[in-house]
């Protein structure tokens, strides 16, 4: 490697950037010149960048959210939020729900139970002024061409713009956490101490990832010009790096007696787990279930992922719209859809009371769950059809569901584990599916985290499933463990050392056309030259295994000399092999900007050095002039535009 290439790496290692938005301007014809794939060794540390004081990981959940902390000094000492006002029946959380309520001039007003219950308080004709929030965190993995104009309906059917409310949500969050950071160190703390570290499920694809970081430069919790300040983390990677270190009285092993193997309740599950060891984490939200497949690589304790995450919208939100399809069921659809609109607040006020309920479903239950009905409900409903719910309900062939005098709703269990049944059937079967895989044999423990894991209907079905095979472990504090796994993962990016491409990446290139080999509609003739097109120059492979810090090392040159901006167009697919940009199932996903303006040079011919990383959370791109060894701007952008 000549010196001029060795001091261009040198820089395009330090000048390793985040993504950051670009408009897509057409493709350049671009042949590619030196494809290679380099890897750092353990040994070269990738430079950490400014020092922090104290790391806030954020985690953004389809139901709650929460955020929790640890000062570098002391990194043993999770820190979680302070309880907030409100709270619910049968709901024992340090997380508060994720609902936000903007103004009728659509202004921020509150977040959390705040949030639900000043809405709650409003009277029925100002309510529908109102803009109302929840679940809206489902909407980033179930569009299909995010961008950052994607929008959101609030309760009252009024739409908003998705980027203003995650916006909102991180800004409140930031407030808070340093309103708290000031309490404790008694002077106001500055925002540039703080390391953020926002969750995203491991399952979500880079548009989703990248939205939620402009949502944090849009807050104001990072800004553009210090983009390593803030570090998405996966949600099953942080439960699995603190599911590590838990010791056996921080955690219930299913059917498991309380000797717990043997071992004595101080020792912690690291303990008990060896070289080599793999093991599986089952992260059940709100919104998504997610699975991770982790190997433990001693001494330090690295991990090594092996099996791409994979999971699906499987989380128990799936579970209230199955009791909603049973109200439209036993009262219509079209009046359950005009109460929604027309009484939002007791619509809310309806699905708290079913959410205290379902948590009370369980396997071996007898007697009936009773769900309050608010009186707008029986109220409108008299109102909309001219007889009762008790007529209805009567009328309904719903035998499972019977009203009672007190003014409720009597559900027998097997009806609520009915409600059940479709979300968990998904998870077994998605389970099921990933014991099948050969690189998800010998696990030894399986982890079930997030809010949904406490639910004794899946603990016992996932039971059922896995017959004794793994250990199944559940840590006490199962819905925060997401939480102070993220801090640890903020502490030390680097503990996760291989992770496994969830999509192959590439891009089209023209190549030189070989008779026999090459399709002859692929033929272009140019200046005498063969050349076949569409042909994909494929970066990384879905499932291939890529270490932290292994770059992808690709030469561009621009079609003129003048030329200031090369854009080149990113495609993905979910297959591993792909020859053609134009096969079926290999689409366009994002776009590659290299700003080449102000590296003019006398030089023939300009040869643009480009690394990108694959073995990060996010995928980066860096960029620098071969001839002049000056660095070229460099930006992946996944968003539609």
């Amino acid at each position: 490697m000549s010196e001029k290439e060795t001091a261009a790496e040198k820089i395009l290692t330090e000048e390793m950037a985040n993504p950051s938005p670009a408009k897509s301007m057409g493709d350049p014809g671009i042949t590619p010149l030196s494809p290679s794939h380099t890897q750092q060794n353990d040994t070269d540390q990738v430079p950490s960048g400014p020092s922090f004081v104290v790391v806030v990981a954020i985690d953004f959940g389809t139901t709650s959210s929460g955020y929790a902390y640890a000062f570098t000094k002391e990194p043993e000492c999770i820190h979680t939020m302070r309880r907030w006002e409100g709270g619910d029946p049968g709901v024992s959380n340090q997380k508060t729900p994720t609902t936000i309520l903007l103004t009728p001039d659509r202004k921020f007003h509150s977040f959390g139970y705040a949030a639900r219950d000043f809405y709650h308080d409003l009277d029925p004709s100002e309510s529908k002024q109102w803009l109302y929030l929840e679940k809206f965190k489902m909407k980033l993995h179930t569009t299909a061409n995010l961008s950052t104009d994607t929008d959101l309906h609030a309760a009252n059917g009024k739409r908003v713009k998705a980027l203003d409310i995650f916006a909102y949500a991180l800004a409140f969050f930031k407030e808070q956490a340093l309103k708290e950071l000031s309490d404790q160190t008694g002077g106001d703390f500055d925002n540039n101490d703080v390391r953020w570290v926002i969750t995203v499920p491991a399952i979500w694809k880079m548009p989703a990832k990248q939205f939620m970081r402009e949502a944090a430069y849009k807050s104001g919790l990072v800004s553009r010009e210090n983009p390593e300040q803030l570090i998405i983390a996966l949600e099953p990677e942080a439960a699995s790096i603190y599911c590590r270190k838990l010791r056996l009285h921080q955690m219930v092993d299913l059917g498991a007696n309380n000797t717990q193997n043997g071992c004595s309740p101080t020792e912690n599950v690291g303990g008990a787990m060896t070289q080599g060891d793999r093991y599986v984490v089952v992260d059940c939200g709100g919104g998504t279930v997610d699975l991770t497949v982790h190997q433990i690589r001693l001494p330090e304790g690295h991990l090594k992922e092996l099996y791409k995450a994979s999971g699906g919208p499987y989380g128990s939100i799936g579970i209230d719209y199955e009791f909603e399809k049973l109200l439209c069921k036993i009262f219509g659809q079209d009046f359950i859809d005009q109460f929604k609109i027309k009484r939002p607040a007791a619509w809310v006020d309806l699905m708290i009371a079913f959410e205290s309920r379902k948590r009370a479903a369980a396997p071996e239950r007898s007697n009936p769950l009773n769900i309050n009905l608010p009186f707008s409900f029986i109220d409108y409903y008299k109102k909309f059809r001219g007889h009762s719910v008790e007529h209805a309900l009567r009328k309904s062939n719903v035998d499972f569901v019977k009203w009672s005098s007190q003014g409720m709703l009597r559900m027998n269990p097997d009806a609520m584990n009915s409600l059940f049944k479709p979300t968990i059937d998904h998870i077994i079967q998605h389970l099921t599916e990933l014991f099948e895989k050969p690189e998800v044999s010998d696990i030894k423990f399986l982890f079930l985290v997030g809010g949904f894991a406490e639910s004794l209907l899946l603990q016992q079905a996932v039971q059922d499933m896995l017959q004794g095979r793994s250990r199944i472990i559940i840590p006490h504090d199962v819905g925060l463990t997401i939480l102070k796994g993220a801090v640890l993962f903020g502490l030390d990016p680097s503990i996760i050392k291989v992770r496994r491409s969830p999509l192959t990446y590439g891009v089209g290139v023209l190549n030189r056309f070989v008779e026999g080999k090459h399709p002859p509609e692929k033929l272009l003739v140019k200046d005498g030259t063969r050349w076949c097109t569409d042909v994909l120059d494929t970066f990384i492979a879905a499932d291939q295994s890529v270490s932290l810090g292994e770059l992808v090392k690709r030469s561009y040159t621009p079609a003129k000399p003048s030329q200031q901006v090369i854009v080149i167009h990113v495609y993905c697919s979910e297959k591993e092999k792909a020859g053609f940009i134009s096969e079926p199932g290999v689409r366009k996903c994002g776009t590659l900007r290299l700003d080449v303006s102000g590296t003019e040079s006398t030089a023939p011919r300009r040869e643009i050095q480009t690394l990108m990383q694959f073995g990060d959370t996010e995928i980066r791109a860096m960029a620098v002039d071969v001839s002049t060894g000056r660095t070229v701007k460099a930006s992946i952008d996944f968003l539609s535009h």
